[in-house]
């Protein structure tokens, strides 16, 4: 009996020294101004991957490509409306099996940070949330009051925990964090809202290390108890100014840039945007120095494949579908000067038993000679069955998420011409009467209206209209696509509202593209084209699209995304994987006129080269504002410190215009003028909404050097600004900048940012505030 009571008592510590030793090896928690892995001190160098944005036959080899980088995590994002594309109907198989892609993280020695949203922002289409949301028309998104989004966000975690909680550390994993909601502080300021999130992540997530993210400039706007705060910022940010608020509230908490901005992203006919690898290896230097942990946002960009692609609001601009990011790793998979600058960096920096991983093989790149798209299809020719409507709807009501919708109408007869306005058009449209066009209008300039000429008794009114992402940032997320209130005529004396509505839906899926009519005697106007190529082998490539107008590709059944002819990207990425040798099938559909039916596959992307089809500046040849008669309502001096800071009127003053006019810098003989944000305070101390300004004219703006016009300064976004012209010819001060409020509102002050870096040129020093009620004379 002793035997074996002693055997049961040795049996019984080997086992309970073996699970203490089990869980010291797989825990992740917080400690002293410092995250443990184990137990033992841990900084994170995360690299930011998107599953979506990268084939699946390519993932091992970026993720060693961020391992090879000087990585030990790998950051992801969960895509929603990627995986629950209808409403119940969850997909995580193939390309959307984002467990495989964590178990190939683990498989090459790498941890796993998780962000399932359910807002993710990432460029991506309604930032993540799914476009049958919006078939609900009360809906309110990111709120605690709306609780069919409380329910079906809940759901959405329980199907992705089912998938990644089995891969949490304390299970053997290596998942060490999951973040709750993404830049709530920059949408609201519920703490009951997320804390709901945090307990329905908790639920999906039943161990793992909670924490959330936000700026150095909003983190403080509510609390969440037992999630560990990071903040977020881009290249060149003084790394000591980004936390000095944040560890005066929280000194003993770890420091972590959960989303150090490598590059940015591009918009549709905006130049292409880069950050300099001196400002981002600097900064990236001084957290390095300090053990602060960081994830590089984003490591390897890749491509907003199909309709992915998101836009941004306000004013509204839609983002190209290469995510290049001006990252370190390229949209094909390519080394780039950022990423040996990195490596170089972080081999210094290695913790215990680290090693710095050997850069994998390059993925091979092919040319394909030009060749013809020999088959064509009219879309007029081609329509699917019709909806009937009394009365004009948005596309989700017709359950169609993407793609181009048709609204057809008759006309009565009229001897004159007419003024037809579209309330709302998202995003961009075509107006056909009897199949000729007549003219387009674009979201993105502010167009609703277009004339209409004098028609007969019956004449076919046709609106094509193409979504081109919905917004993915801020209160604008709520962004229905097609026509989304009403279509009305005016003749000069009567307005009438267009009724009895024949609605065609084209969809984004391949098989609807397959099914049309194809023929080879050429097609008019709006068609899909088909053709095709043959290959002796296989590689990634670029389709040179500058042939065409504005539309889609589709590669072998694989959307590539949108093109359009306005730039700055003139290419699509075709990853090999997706080509096989002999012939391979390419359909194009256009809703635009090319200029030519042909196509090349070219060995490197073009991404820098912009059409202008109309000014890209808020300001005409000869322009001048002309301020003589006016009488500021503020005149002031900034400080020249870096930061938010806010402005008071004595008294509150009424008005639709807004102009502020620098006249001079804070540095002697600096012709610039820059200014981040800026923000109106109400009547009522609150931040005046954006969503209705519009730019109506600026001074001076940079488009050559850079992405720096002047509707940056309320785009939300800290990491973007508006610049003077800097390239040639520099204007001298003054520099002025008006907006169009869009109605009458009552202004106490403003809240400004100079600049979120470390520099100083272009800092506003004196200034003057004009507010009227009527446009400024220009």
């Amino acid at each position: 009996m002793k035997k074996i009571l002693l055997i049961t008592i040795l049996i019984s510590v080997l086992f309970t020294n073996d699970g203490i030793a089990q869980q010291q090896n797989n825990s992740f928690t917080l400690g002293n101004k410092e995250f443990l892995l184990n137990g033992k001190p841990f900084i994170i160098r995360a690299a930011e991957l998107h599953y979506p944005r990268i084939p699946k036959q390519y993932w091992e080899q970026r993720i060693q490509l961020c391992k090879a980088m000087g990585m030990n995590t790998i950051c992801i994002y969960l895509f929603w409306n990627l995986h629950e594309q209808k409403q119940d109907h969850f997909d995580f198989e193939g390309q959307n099996d984002v467990a495989e892609f964590v178990r190939l993280v683990q498989k090459n020695g790498m941890y796993c940070v998780v962000r399932p949203g359910p807002y993710v922002c990432a460029e991506w289409d309604m930032g993540g949330l799914p476009w049958w949301l919006l078939k609900k028309k009360d809906i309110s998104l990111r709120s605690l009051s709306d609780s069919f989004f409380m329910e079906r966000t809940r759901k959405f975690f329980r199907k992705a925990g089912k998938q990644l909680a089995p891969l949490q550390i304390q299970n053997g994993g290596n998942i060490i964090m999951v973040q709750v909601e993404n830049e709530y502080a920059s949408y609201g300021s519920d703490g009951a809202y997320m804390e709901a999130m945090r307990d329905n992540v908790r639920e999906a997530f039943d161990k793992v290390q909670l924490f959330r993210c936000d700026w150095s400039s909003n983190f403080n706007k509510y609390k969440l108890e037992g999630v560990a705060t990071t903040l977020n910022f881009g290249a060149g940010a003084n790394i000591d100014k980004e936390f000095k608020t944040f560890q005066e509230i929280n000194p003993t908490a770890p420091l972590m840039c959960s989303e150090y901005w490598t590059g940015w992203f591009d918009h549709w006919g905006k130049p292409h945007e880069t950050r300099s690898v001196d400002s981002f290896i600097g900064s990236l230097k001084d957290m390095m120095d300090r053990e602060i942990s960081f994830s590089l946002y984003m490591a390897h960009g890749g491509t907003s494949f199909g309709q992915w692609g998101g836009a941004n609001a306000a004013p509204y601009s839609a983002m190209v579908s290469s995510y290049d990011y001006n990252a370190p790793i390229g949209e094909q998979g390519n080394t780039t000067e950022k990423f040996f600058a990195i490596r170089n960096l972080l081999k210094n920096y290695l913790q215990e038993d680290e090693t710095l991983g050997e850069i994998p093989q390059a993925m091979p790149i092919i040319e394909i000679p030009t060749f013809e798209m020999k088959e064509g299809a009219s879309l007029f020719a081609n329509l699917p069955l019709a909806h009937n409507t009394a009365n004009i709807q948005p596309m989700e009501n017709f359950d169609q998420g993407w793609g181009r919708i048709l609204y057809r109408t008759k006309l009565n007869a009229s001897t004159m011409k007419q003024k037809m306005m579209i309330t709302e058009l998202h995003d961009w449209a075509t107006v056909f009467i009897n199949g000729k066009p007549i003219g387009k209008l674009d979201r993105r300039k502010g167009d609703n209206t277009i004339e209409i000429p004098p028609v007969s008794e019956n004449a076919q009114l046709d609106i094509l209209v193409e979504a081109t992402g919905r917004v993915n940032y801020g209160k604008a997320i709520l962004d229905n696509k097609g026509i989304t209130e009403k279509v009305t005529l005016t003749d000069g004396q009567i307005t009438k509202e267009l009724k009895n509505w024949q609605v065609y839906n084209f969809p984004v899926d391949y098989k609807f593209q397959k099914r049309v009519k194809y023929t080879t005697a050429g097609a008019k106007g709006p068609a899909w084209y088909k053709g095709s190529f043959n290959l002796t082998k296989t590689g990634d490539t670029f389709l040179d699209m500058s042939n065409w107008g504005k539309g889609m590709v589709w590669v072998n059944g694989n959307n590539l995304g949108r093109f359009w002819k306005i730039g700055p990207q003139q290419t699509l990425f075709v990853p090999g994987a997706w080509l096989k040798k002999g012939k391979n099938e390419i359909i194009i559909l256009d809703v635009d006129q090319p200029v030519s039916l042909k196509v090349a596959g070219l060995s490197k992307p073009i991404l820098d080269k912009i059409n202008i089809d109309e000014s890209l500046l808020h300001k005409t040849a000869g322009q001048k504002l002309d301020l003589s008669a006016e009488n500021p309502v503020h005149t002031g001096t900034f400080t020249n410190k870096n930061g938010w800071k806010e402005i008071n009127f004595f008294k509150q003053f009424n008005g639709k215009y807004f102009c502020l006019e620098a006249l001079n810098s804070q540095k002697n003989n600096d012709p610039l003028t820059t200014l981040t944000e800026l923000e109106l305070i109400g009547a009522d101390g609150k931040i005046i909404p954006v969503l209705k300004w519009k730019i109506v004219y600026a001074s001076s703006e940079e488009v050559t050097a850079g992405n720096y016009t002047a509707d940056k300064i309320f785009d939300q976004q800290e990491s973007t600004f508006w610049q003077s012209q800097s390239v040639g010819a520099k204007p001298s001060h003054p520099h002025q900048i008006v907006i169009d409020l869009g109605q009458m509102e009552s202004i106490k002050g403003f809240r400004y940012l100079h600049r979120f870096d470390n520099k100083t040129a272009g800092m506003i020093k004196d200034y003057k505030v004009f507010i009227k009620s009527d446009a400024f004379k220009l």
